[in-house]
């Protein structure tokens, strides 16, 4: 079975303040590359060695994912950008503070759109189709890909299995790990292929949540 493992950045400087930080960027704080160490002494203590290591483009994500992939790979560690699983666009609302958005920061379903921000299913559409094409890709058994929080999390909402209680907030640089199934039926819809198996947070050693 083929394996994704999909990771939150680790803490930035908007983090710190509470502001929007959808397709804008701030850089991670000395606690946020920690947090990417301790991520890293996770994968390796349980032997995840990816066959490929991908990043939003975002300077969170990459300098995440770097961090991590020198730990895993070594320093030559190549970590390739990807579009399909940068951040939702906040709209109008970016770099603001969250306590001015009309909604959950986290999960703002459509309501973001009035206001030029990408919606739920247009976010989770995306997610999945650029994860499910990357699994599909000829040698790649292991991928390691880095995310945000409200990518992830409607990544999740597709993959999870029914009843799964979804945290309220994703911890900076808390690791999901997914089963792939590429031998479905090719009438299946594309989420069918991932199955979230586990949520860890490297920085409490201790699992969020669980399936068996």
């Amino acid at each position: 079975m083929k394996r994704l493992y999909l990771l939150r950045h680790g803490q930035t400087e908007f983090n710190v303040k509470k502001l929007v930080q959808g397709r804008c960027d701030s850089p991670l704080t000395d606690l946020g590359r920690r947090q990417a160490g301790a991520a890293a002494a996770w994968l390796k203590a349980h032997g995840v060695v990816p066959d490929k290591v991908v990043s939003s483009p975002l300077g969170r994500a990459m300098d995440t994912a770097r961090l991590v992939a020198t730990e895993l790979l070594g320093p030559d560690a190549a970590v390739e950008p990807c579009e399909g699983i940068i951040e939702r666009c906040y709209g109008t609302f970016e770099e603001g503070p969250h306590d001015a958005l009309p909604t959950d920061v986290w999960d703002p379903g459509e309501d973001l759109v009035p206001f030029g921000g990408e919606g739920s299913r247009a976010l989770q559409e995306r997610m999945v189709d650029t994860l499910t094409n990357l699994m599909g890709s000829e040698g790649i058994e292991t991928l390691l890909a880095v995310s945000h929080g409200s990518a992830s999390r409607q990544f999740i909402k597709a993959a999870a299995p029914e009843g799964f209680e979804l945290p309220t907030k994703l911890p900076n640089c808390a690791i999901m790990i997914f089963d792939f199934d590429d031998a479905r039926e090719e009438d299946d819809t594309p989420q069918c292929k991932f199955t979230l198996q586990q949520i860890a947070d490297p920085q409490q050693s201790n699992w969020l949540n669980e399936q068996s």
